[in-house]
Parts: C-alpha cells; sequence; structure tokens
C-alpha cells in the first residue's frame, strides 16, 4: 500500500488547484492552515475527488474539512491502510 506523502499532497494541490507549494516547505510545516497556502474547500474538494478515483474508493466525509496538511494526510492515510488500498 502506498500512502499519500506530502509530497505528493503538494503535486496535488498544483494539478487540482493551482496553488504552488515547494514539497520541501510543505512538509517541515505540516500544521500551516491550507488557507495559508491559498487552497480552499474547493480545491481540497477536488482533491479528495481525485483521491477517490485515484483509489477507486470513497475517502471520508471529513477530508475535505481538514485544516492542515498533517491532518488531511493522518485521515487519507489511515483510510488508505484500512481498506489496504
Amino acid at each position: 500500500m502506498d500512502s499519500l506523502t506530502s509530497g505528493a499532497l503538494a503535486e496535488l494541490m498544483r494539478k487540482n488547484a493551482g496553488v504552488n507549494v515547494d514539497p520541501e516547505t510543505f512538509a517541515d510545516a505540516p500544521d500551516t492552515p491550507f488557507e495559508d497556502y491559498g487552497l480552499d474547500s474547493l480545491g481540497l474538494l477536488g482533491i479528495v475527488a481525485t483521491l477517490e478515483n485515484q483509489y477507486g474508493r470513497p475517502m471520508p466525509q471529513d477530508a475535505e474539512r481538514c485544516k492542515t496538511p498533517r491532518e488531511f494526510l493522518a485521515l487519507v492515510n489511515d483510510t488508505l491502510l484500512k481498506s489496504g488500498a
């Protein structure tokens, strides 16, 4: 099972919401709110939809309400681990 990394999340933010974040800076500050990067709830919803398509399973309903990368990665990776993706 592959887990979603901060670098992969940064790439999803770029592709889905046009938000460019340096993956190293992103990994070093996982508790910085998404809004500080310019990612809104609609952008996060697009990332969730992409992940659902990629893994072929629904993500938790709370995923689009996550406020920080750490919170989002923990929730998504816990879901992937439990589902054996």
